[in-house]
């Protein structure tokens, strides 16, 4: 296992962002994760454990403790079931499944980090969560300690949520098990209305695995999604806010706010999100108080091919985009009422 002091951990992340760690080790076993996670707990150091920073927002200061780097490697097929390591990238294992003619998490293509990470967030995009195919999560228990496999049901899935995610002390993932679906080469019912839109097809057809996967990649491309070192609109965390989700009476005052500063034609969008709630578009409520792309003057700025994405423009520290953040936050609430929450995990900072 490699060790290291005083290392950077700003190129462990997607935003380029953060200070050093005191320690830093990088685990390419699951042996490895749990004996490193063992040593921390048993020493009461700070632990921060990291897949592929893709979620992440680290105080320029950095982290006072040990920082565990996921390396792991594992892919494994047995007909549609799947076994991923949690150090595996995302991405690629997508495009591998796509490629055995299996469908699930092909309009999850392109999004950066490991897929440790995935169940953590409940990870999702262009009408597919991953909770919709995770059947269990293999973890080690910090609190038992012992290595757990915790069936779906037990996952506490919801939008952009977890167990893990509610308490995050808790668990380390090592894999990750899915179930996908043999369907001929076509993709899963397409769900999400931009992507059927670009297909030519209805909400509810399949079309290839692969066309699908592609053309998601293409949509994620467009609007700075797709890790390209050269594009500073990526250097970011992808979707920065999650889209808020209202009660009815939360929702009607949300109208009123709108049709007042909009006028009263202006629908906002609307997707019903269960048990009466009711989600609305958090790049909506953006745009429409006045932060539109490319906004900022300094080296964080709102990206310029989406709204929804912060971003590091090459010298910006932390602090720099934490202003933006609360810029924007307070920006859309005194607007519309609403508080956006964060979707990224902070170290050492809060919002």
């Amino acid at each position: 296992m490699q060790e290291l002091h005083d290392a950077p951990l700003a190129p462990l992340t997607t935003f380029r962002l953060g200070g050093p760690a005191n320690r830093l080790l990088t685990a390419t076993t699951d042996d490895e994760v749990i004996a490193a996670v063992r040593e921390a707990d048993a020493a009461g150091t700070p632990l921060l454990v990291i897949g592929g920073g893709s979620n992440l927002v680290i105080a320029d200061k950095g982290f006072d403790g040990t920082a565990l780097h996921i390396a792991t490697s594992g892919f494994t097929l047995d007909g549609s079931r799947l076994e991923l390591a949690a150090g595996e990238n995302w991405s690629a294992a997508v495009a591998r499944t796509v490629r055995a003619g299996l469908a699930g998490i092909e309009c999850l293509a392109g999004i950066p980090g490991s897929a440790g990470a995935t169940p953590i967030q409940n990870v999702g995009a262009y009408g597919q969560e991953v909770s919709a195919t995770i059947t269990e999560v293999i973890a080690y228990d910090r609190r038992a300690d012992e290595v757990v496999t915790i069936p779906n049901a037990d996952c506490a899935f919801s939008y952009r949520h977890s167990r893990f995610k509610a308490d995050p002390d808790r668990h380390v993932v090592l894999r990750v098990r899915f179930e996908l679906e043999d369907a001929g080469g076509l993709s899963a019912p397409v769900r999400y209305a931009e992507t059927a839109r670009v297909l030519g097809v209805e909400v509810g057809d399949r079309v290839p695995a692969a066309v699908a996967r592609e053309t998601v990649l293409g949509l994620r491309a467009g609007k700075g999604m797709v890790l390209d070192p050269g594009d500073h609109d990526t250097w970011s965390a992808g979707s920065f806010f999650t889209n808020p989700v209202l009660d009815r009476d939360a929702h009607a005052a949300f109208l009123a706010r709108v049709a007042e500063r909009l006028g009263p034609d202006t629908a906002p969008p609307a997707f019903p999100a269960g048990d009466g709630l009711i989600k609305t578009s958090a790049a909506w409520l953006i745009d429409r108080a006045g932060f539109t792309k490319g906004y900022g003057t300094g080296p964080a700025r709102i990206s310029t091919k989406h709204t929804l994405a912060l971003t590091n423009r090459g010298r910006a520290t932390t602090e720099d985009l934490l202003a933006l953040a609360r810029e924007v936050m307070a920006g859309v609430e005194e607007a519309f009422g609403i508080r956006l929450v964060n979707e990224p995990v902070t170290v050492g900072v809060s919002i």
